[in-house]
């Protein structure tokens, strides 16, 4: 059965996209079948996967039972990673969502139908506390907190724990926290130092040890539509998240070659049959 990680933090601007986009396409180049569940209406993990959603189905759709999941899932061109994509038309589906039946359980529901096809789904939260967010938090076995090292840097962080404890106690008792991300992290700076201390005294083990460095290359990638590894897998931000990947699956990750050369190939294929 697979495992469905939730990308949260209500708070914006703490990586919580490039985790998602970034873990998802390290647990595909690991060789594990992933799932990547855009639900911010933004669509930035979208992009930034290189998918383009137009006149494609959305996440949107499948929660609000105008289209089939199986026929919601598309593949991306890197190695076993297939995307639920978001739309801007998810920005109304929030109020939607409100006059529902089981509202909360509307993502849940769907998940459950194909958990069994793919070993891991992640699902990009968007920055709120709003009813897809909790749609998120009932959907997940354990979530993925990024947090990033900068002033007042558990700041709301509170809020999302309390709203995770009342999905825990009466939606999802199962729900967990794989791992708190410090993200953004300057070593050259006691700022940063400071932080994960805080954070680290904070959530103890639950800490990541992987720290999520700044760097030029992971904010440059998402323009590029490609995950960190295929845009430069020699920068120190493609490291940090092989390593977080190699944390959460508890092994090595050994990249197929020939599987990553094969998919770019196509891309190649692609772009020139386009042109």
């Amino acid at each position: 059965m697979g495992q469905i990680f939730g990308v949260c933090n209500q708070k914006g601007g703490t990586g919580k996209t490039t985790t998602a986009t970034n873990v998802s396409s390290y647990l595909g180049l690991a060789g594990k079948k992933t799932l990547l569940v855009d639900m911010d209406p933004q669509g930035n993990a979208t992009s930034g996967s290189g998918f383009d959603s137009e006149g494609k189905n959305s996440i949107y759709e499948v929660i609000m039972g105008n289209a089939s999941l199986e026929e919601s899932i598309y593949p991306t061109q890197w190695p076993n990673h297939y995307i639920i994509p978001a739309h801007i038309s998810l920005t109304g589906g929030e109020i939607e969502l409100v006059n529902l039946e089981n509202r909360e359980l509307q993502l849940k529901e769907e998940l459950s139908k194909i958990k069994d096809d793919f070993s891991y789904i992640v699902i990009d939260a968007p920055p709120s506390l709003g009813l897809l967010t909790v749609n998120v938090l009932v959907a997940a076995d354990k979530l993925i907190i990024p947090i990033q090292c900068e002033y007042y840097a558990l700041e709301g962080v509170s809020k999302l724990l309390h709203t995770m404890d009342l999905v825990k106690e009466r939606l999802n008792p199962a729900l967990g926290i794989e791992g708190v991300l410090l993200t953004m992290g300057d070593f050259r700076t006691r700022l940063t130092l400071q932080v994960i201390e805080e954070v680290r005294n904070f959530f103890k083990e639950r800490t990541f040890n992987t720290i999520i460095p700044r760097n030029i290359k992971l904010a440059e990638a998402p323009s590029f539509g490609q995950p960190i590894h295929f845009y430069d897998p020699g920068c120190v931000g493609a490291k940090a998240y092989l390593n977080l990947a190699e944390e959460i699956l508890k092994e090595k990750i050994e990249i197929d070659k020939k599987s990553e050369q094969s998919k770019e190939s196509v891309a190649f294929d692609e772009k020139r049959i386009s042109a």
